[in-house]
């Protein structure tokens, strides 16, 4: 069986309420629903939430939510993995324990369900724990600086300060839509 987890907690502090906020004429939080719900991946797509009007949302939407977050699983340093941790034990303690589990985040308007599918196809297809979107930065990160306490700036790597962009190798980071993994690798 597998598992779509949909972290949406309602205290957001820089946008409030974002996650039921309109983007593009719906909810950001129907965004991602529907991109779990036409993939046809999923036996169960599920929204973990401490709030009502994010829960009421999410089953608008065509999301379950059997249980709510308890609220020490609800601020602001809680990390992913408790929460995809705590709604994996919550559900296996309802349903049945899921083999494949994907934490698919609230904000992640953009994400397709054709990248669900071809993301699970490279989880299934290798021996790792997990798999995730990532994207490559816009620009070299050899040519980053800090700004120091006095307004100067410092380069990261000052060795790279004359390097042409093309000649310095691509770096990628993650790209904040989707985990997928074994409900035991999580």
């Amino acid at each position: 069986m597998r598992l779509a987890i949909i972290p949406a907690r309602g205290g957001s502090k820089r946008i409030p309420h974002k996650n039921v906020r309109d983007f593009c004429g719906r909810p950001m939080l129907a965004w991602p629903i529907e991109a779990a719900l036409s993939s046809g991946l999923f036996d169960h797509v599920i929204v973990s939430t401490d709030d009502e009007e994010i829960a009421r949302c999410a089953i608008d939407c065509g999301a379950a939510v059997p249980f709510r977050r308890p609220p020490e699983l609800a601020d602001d340093f809680t990390p992913t993995r408790d929460v995809v941790n705590h709604a994996i034990r919550e559900f296996a303690a309802r349903e049945r324990m899921p083999e494949q589990v994907c934490c698919i985040y609230a904000t992640a308007p953009f994400l397709r369900s054709d990248d669900l599918a071809a993301s699970l196809a490279m989880l299934e297809q290798s021996n790792a724990n997990f798999v995730f979107s990532a994207t490559e930065y816009p620009f070299p990160i050899q040519r980053a600086f800090r700004r120091l306490a006095d307004g100067s700036l410092d380069m990261f790597q000052p060795e790279h300060r004359l390097t042409r962009s093309q000649d310095l190798e691509p770096a990628y980071h993650d790209a904040a839509q989707f985990y997928w993994g074994s409900a035991q690798a999580f």
